[in-house]
């Protein structure tokens, strides 16, 4: 029996998820058309007043519904300082810290020249221009740990330095609560080199 073709779409619109397959996204289909229809229109009415809503800030490109996202018109964080992220929840896991007082730029990404992700394509000439305002004094590159993320931390820290800039990199090591005999090897031999005075 072929399935209606309303249905194969949700199914394949639902594919587009992260780490959805073809079996994940019929059942979810199945789910929200047999047991929770209105939460299927309040998904879809969401997702229509998010695309239609929200727009990368003027500044520091994360997702906002103003011109200026509140980050960077809170006139009680520290201009001088910007950290760079590959994403919005990046952006929201550092807030969650209550230990950064910056500014922000969201790459939107990083990059993989594999998956003809570039420079242009992570907004660098805005991040150029951003952190050459004249006010901003340090860059915080906190991309993530991978090889995609090293590499783009890398490339930005060669250019923002050759700019007169000063580069910082979060550190790595041992997580908070964590046991040596649990940790692997990459990161203790990482923490062992990004040890600091006491």
């Amino acid at each position: 029996m072929k399935q209606p073709s309303a249905l194969s779409a949700l199914v394949e619109a639902l594919r587009a998820l992260p780490g959805v397959g073809p079996k994940s996204a019929q059942r979810m289909a199945y789910h929200l058309m047999q047991h929770d229809r209105a939460g299927a229109e309040k998904l879809g009415s969401s997702l229509l007043f998010a695309t239609e809503n929200l727009k990368h800030c003027a500044k520091c490109n994360t997702f906002t519904e103003a011109e200026i996202c509140e980050v960077c018109v809170d006139e009680e964080r520290d201009p001088a300082l910007l950290c760079v992220v590959e994403t919005p929840a990046d952006q929201i896991m550092l807030e969650q810290t209550l230990t950064y007082r910056g500014l922000y730029f969201v790459l939107m990404g990083r990059l993989s020249p594999l998956d003809g992700i570039g420079p242009k394509e992570i907004h660098f000439e805005r991040l150029i221009s951003r952190a050459l305002d004249g006010i901003v004094q340090e860059v915080v590159l906190a991309t993530n740990f991978t090889n995609e993320g090293e590499a783009t931390a890398h490339y930005l820290a060669q250019t923002l330095k050759s700019k007169g800039l000063k580069v910082t990199r979060l550190a790595r090591g041992v997580p908070v609560g964590g046991e040596l005999e649990y940790v692997d090897a990459g990161t203790i031999a990482r923490a062992m080199l990004d040890r600091r005075s006491v």
